[in-house]
């Protein structure tokens, strides 16, 4: 067969199968890298099994293929992050990915690529849930959820002391009922054991009570754009984006409210150990939030200490989860 044409075929026990440049690329891809870079690493992988002349190999070895092409093309970094979240791929509890930040920052985005680069299938916006919840509450019972978290404080039917911020208020009123359905959609992951992904303003730090997720993997983080600027033009990009139908003025013209929340969120992830990241350069805040994603799940799954903290000591076990689980996600995902 002309070498072009010539198949590589994974052999594993009973198992025979191709090896996909595609489903490579996305085993990549959770390192954080570029769609266009991962597949060119799954193609040079590929080339190179083609070169060494042998048409079957297992699946350990083509992982060791894979961290030596990271290792040459990108850095050891890449490599050990790899290793992590292929020792996670048969984890059995979910994992739930709770994003919180003001309105603008790019939670959405950086959600969806998340989702891609994991192979999560479930996402969901606390947007869509509390448009749900309207559904379901006449406004006459419920009237801050039939407002933007923002402007949330415009439906607030009790006086409030002086020394109160009527802003945050209403938005930790509306949070505080979106939370209802956050809460049911994450039971609902548990009990299927699917890995979720909830992104929104009112995922706020602190809402969270701990004792309700023991069944599964809780990773919560905040974004947020620190420079008044750079969060104004998100509103721009938006605008065009959805040609018109979330109109720039509509923000602008509460944008003080917009930072003023942003500010609050942030105390509280302070105050609640939540990890912060600046939405700045959105390939490098994705490659940010992917690190530290795995490495938290990896801590709790594994037992190990985070990185930097004795995490030598557990490199056998991660290859021995990672040459387990990779070989049992390629045939799950099939061949494509």
């Amino acid at each position: 067969m002309p070498e072009r044409l010539q198949k590589i075929i994974i052999v594993d026990e009973e198992h025979h199968l191709p090896y996909s440049k595609g489903l490579m690329a996305v085993s990549v891809m959770a390192t954080g890298l570029s769609p266009d870079i991962a597949y060119s690493i799954a193609a040079d992988v590929q080339e190179q099994l083609r070169g060494e002349g042998n048409p079957t190999v297992t699946m350990e070895y083509v992982r060791g293929a894979i961290e030596k092409m990271l290792e040459k093309r990108v850095g050891p970094h890449y490599v050990e992050i790899y290793r992590k979240w292929q020792s996670l791929s048969e984890v059995h509890k979910p994992i739930i990915i709770l994003m919180g930040g003001a309105t603008g920052v790019g939670k959405s985005t950086v959600a969806t690529m998340l989702a891609a680069r994991l192979g999560i299938t479930r996402q969901v916006s606390t947007d869509i849930i509390r448009e749900v919840m309207r559904s379901l509450l006449a406004p006459q019972l419920v009237p801050s959820l039939y407002s933007s978290s923002f402007n949330a404080f415009e439906t607030l039917r009790l006086p409030l002391p002086p020394s109160t911020d009527e802003v945050i208020v209403g938005f930790l009123e509306q949070a505080a009922m979106v939370w209802v359905g956050i809460r049911a959609l994450i039971a609902r992951a548990v009990v299927e054991r699917t890995h979720f992904i909830i992104e929104g303003a009112h995922v706020v730090p602190g809402i969270v009570d701990p004792r309700f997720f023991e069944d599964a993997y809780v990773v919560q983080l905040v974004l947020a754009v620190p420079d008044e600027g750079q969060h104004r033009s998100h509103f721009e990009i938006r605008e065009v984006e959805t040609e018109g139908s979330r109109p720039f003025s509509r923000y602008i013209e509460s944008f003080e409210n917009i930072r003023k929340i942003q500010e609050y969120v942030l105390e509280l992830a302070t105050e609640q150990g939540v990890r912060v990241f600046d939405c700045v350069n959105m390939d490098a805040t994705i490659a940010d939030v992917l690190d530290y994603v795995i490495n938290q799940v990896f801590v709790e799954y594994t037992g190990c200490l985070p990185a930097g903290e004795g995490e030598a000591a557990c490199d056998d076990r991660v290859r021995r989860l990672g040459d387990l689980a990779v070989t049992e996600r390629y045939i799950k995902g099939g061949n494509r």
